[in-house]
């Protein structure tokens, strides 16, 4: 509850306890809240379960551990460090920024990181809520949820699901966040009844479930999808089933009880595994996914945005222009593609009629292309650019359609390899790149224009967390995606509001193509 005048700002009584934050730069900040008990011991894949609550006053002013995951010292050659350690089981916490734990009800933002389902903390430098809560007057929470084996694998039937649980654990895990923000966000300052909940990548089929998720009603009133990845081929039950077999063998376990006696860093190890038996060339790597269980998830996240109290939700929805080169344009093996690698990739595809056609309208659309250019972007189109578009093509006609953007600025780094890449609007959206010095793929950006960009994109973000539109006096007129303008915010050097920006991918990828 909020406090009387004059009293410790920093502490707040919560049912479940008193909380002791910290004053930073301004904001009061929390953090390594516990949103849900521990998942270990009986409680690994199982569904989220209510904190028991502490006694006395907890610390909230040191950040806890990640979820466990694979962890290379100085990360990839893209972001440099996906997660944060230390790594525990003990990781269902959350951090929150705001101006003040009064009762102003400002609006809430909450932030779900991607990291392809296996990868990341909301713990990040890169997604600290502070610029946000300070900028914008929001309240912002981020959120550590499981992720690889212990989130995502499905344990099936009979002796692994007794109880008829089903699996998607990390949804559960956010489920129970939700529900915190709502009991308990207004001894913040914030607003239960205005929360908008924004992701990347998997973060972002996250948000879109948690949207059309039944036990969401009344606690989500906006969404922000950042490069919802809404290609992938989410598995049924049955499918997922040999993946979970796999994995059994890889970690040396014969069953689910067999697995949790197991340390957690054997099964992050038998998870790396995993990678190697699921890789498919021309594919984006995805040993761990969603699970399709008719329990936890009745259909495609993206489907669920179309159709019941999901329908009612306000929408931004956008991609980056050369998404792919995140995970192949470093790739030697992937630079030394050939055209007739990259013509049987596209027949998987449109078939093998079709694939030279295919093949040439890319050329087409990115004159000098290599092999390897027409693959990435066709990798871009069927698992971001397109599905995206669909969806907005689809809310296009209702009368709550979508805000779509896409990020079209380069990357110098890597001579240029990059190009707009999965993940580069990140800072631009928090406007934090003190916070991404760590980045390898920020190199070279020239700080004028990298510094307009940000603020006209992360402005955006705030207006539209506040208010359901995303116009702002720095942006030009920006009108919600129909399916007779098209209207698409290019986020560049110069911001600039196009009709049908992605038209050539939507046409090419119908199911009628013009080639």
């Amino acid at each position: 509850m909020p406090h009387p005048p004059g009293q410790d700002r920093t502490v707040v009584d919560l049912p479940a306890g008193r909380l002791r934050g910290a004053r930073e730069g301004g904001l009061t900040v929390f953090r390594a809240v516990p949103y849900a008990a521990p998942p270990v011991g009986d409680l690994r894949w199982r569904p989220a379960q209510p904190h028991a609550g502490w006694s006395g006053t907890r610390d909230a002013t040191a950040e806890g551990p990640s979820a466990p995951q694979m962890y290379l010292e100085g990360g990839d050659p893209v972001l440099g460090g996906h997660g944060s350690p230390p790594f525990d089981e003990d990781c269902l916490t959350l951090n929150l920024w705001t101006p003040a734990a009064d009762d102003a009800r400002r609006p809430v933002l909450v932030w779900i990181h991607g990291g392809g389902f296996v990868s990341g903390s909301g713990s990040l430098p890169g997604y600290s809520g502070e610029t946000f809560a300070r900028d914008g007057d929001l309240v912002v929470v981020s959120i550590n949820y499981r992720i690889g084996p212990l989130g995502y694998l499905y344990p099936g039937d009979g002796e692994g699901d007794p109880a008829g649980e089903g699996g998607n654990f990390w949804l559960t895990d956010q489920l129970a966040a939700l529900r915190w923000v709502k009991e308990n966000i207004a001894s913040f300052g914030g607003d239960p009844d205005c929360v908008t909940v924004a992701g990347q990548s998997g973060g972002a089929v996250s948000t879109a479930a948690l949207a059309g998720h039944p036990q969401t009603a009344g606690l989500i009133r906006r969404v922000i999808l950042q490069s919802p990845p809404f290609g992938l081929d989410l598995p049924g039950p049955q499918a997922y089933l040999e993946r979970t077999a796999a994995y059994l063998e890889l970690a040396g376990a014969k069953d689910l009880a067999e697995l949790r006696t197991l340390p957690w860093p054997e099964l992050i190890g038998a998870g790396a595994g995993l990678f190697a038996r699921t890789v498919r060339w021309g594919y984006w790597p995805t040993p761990f996914l969603p699970v399709i269980d008719g329990v936890t998830l009745c259909g495609h996240p993206a489907e669920a945005l179309l159709s019941g109290a999901a329908a009612g939700v306000d929408v931004m929805i956008g991609w980056t222009r050369e998404e792919a080169n995140f995970g192949f344009a470093l790739d030697e093996g992937y630079a030394a593609a050939t055209r007739e690698q990259v013509t049987e990739r596209i027949a998987e595809t449109f078939g093998n009629e079709a694939a030279e056609g295919v093949y040439a309208a890319y050329e087409r659309a990115r004159p000098g292309a290599r092999p390897a250019d027409v693959l990435m972007d066709l990798v871009t189109d069927e698992l971001f650019r397109v599905p995206a578009v669909r969806l907005a093509e689809a809310r296009g006609g209702t009368d709550r359609p979508v805000w779509a953007y896409q990020f079209d600025l380069p990357t110098p780094a890597y001579e240029g390899r990059l190009g707009a890449a999965h993940c580069l609007e990140l800072p631009f959206v928090f406007a934090n790149f003190d916070r991404w010095s760590h980045a390898p793929f920020l190199a070279g950006l020239a700080p004028a224009v990298r510094d307009g960009l940000a603020c006209a994109m992360h402005r955006a973000w705030i207006a539209f967390v506040r208010t359901g539109d995303p116009n702002h006096p720095g942006l030009p007129r920006w009108r919600p995606y129909d399916t007779r303008t098209r209207t698409t915010m290019r986020f560049d050097s110069v911001v600039t509001a196009l009709d049908d920006l992605a038209g050539a991918s939507r046409l090419l990828h119908a199911p009628d193509p013009l080639i």
